[in-house]
């Protein structure tokens, strides 16, 4: 418990190689302790997860709070409907359930890129903007989250729009361009191609770009040619911690 009795919520980041947790701070969107990184089981099983989960909680004692969990997948009602980096068994699970029953604590489950999206637009670039904010993380794929007037539209799956033919994160994630050893020049072209298709699309007041790569944001944002506004993410790393327990604390209001 805080100082003035409220419940220390606790984010957890599920990852198809590492877990990682810790309890958070809602009033500075941060770490209200170290986090703790566990590998994740392989297989990767619903029960398997959830038993690092238990794991993970133990090492906080203080945390009382709701429990918010990010999966690399779509999450409708609580429920898995995907598994891209995960074992094939997390499909139609309601992880919402077996998470909340295995810890005893009130577990909600969201995409990752969704947490990541809601902890820039509360904490981080985005902080105090109206309208549509539209975040991306370029990784091995592209995640998106569509955040409006504060609000989270979820499960927007914007990597995977087709662009000449091809799955957009083929060809622009950042797992493309160190694949094919592109320049940041070359990348930042294919970059242009694709926020253009979104800005068509969407018509956002803003483009966050999260991910590994944002820190060296400096070498391909400016290349960038668009209209619509982009910016950096400064949340990082601890975005999907952040994110996953504003969601569990607000999907509780």
């Amino acid at each position: 418990m805080t100082a003035t009795g409220a419940a220390v919520p606790f984010g957890i980041d599920f990852g198809g190689t590492g877990i990682k947790g810790a309890p958070v701070d809602l009033e500075k969107g941060d770490f209200a302790a170290e986090r703790v990184r566990i590998d994740t089981p392989q297989p990767s099983t619903p029960e398997a997860v959830a038993e690092v989960f238990v794991q993970l909680l133990s090492s906080f004692p203080d945390s009382e709070g709701a429990v918010g969990v990010t999966v690399p997948a779509i999450v409708r009602h609580g429920v898995v409907h995907s598994a891209a980096n995960i074992d094939q068994h997390w499909i139609g699970e309601d992880a919402d359930k077996l998470f909340t029953d295995a810890t005893g604590r009130d577990v909600h489950v969201v995409n990752d890129a969704d947490a990541a999206g809601l902890a820039e637009v509360r904490y981080g670039a985005a902080k105090g903007r109206a309208g549509l904010v539209l975040v991306t993380t370029l990784g091995t794929g592209i995640g998106s989250a569509l955040v409006y007037n504060g609000v989270l539209v979820p499960n927007s799956e914007l990597g995977h729009i087709e662009i000449d033919g091809h799955d957009a994160e083929s060809r622009a994630a950042s797992s493309a361009r160190e694949r094919e050893d592109l320049s940041w020049e070359h990348w930042a072209k294919r970059l242009t191609t694709y926020y253009r298709k979104l800005e068509l699309l969407f018509s956002p007041d803003l483009f966050v770009v999260g991910g590994g790569v944002s820190k060296k944001a400096e070498k391909f944002l400016p290349l960038i040619d668009i209209e619509t506004e982009i910016v950096p993410a400064q949340l990082l790393n601890a975005a999907g911690i952040v994110g996953a327990a504003l969601y569990a604390t607000e999907s509780n209001d």
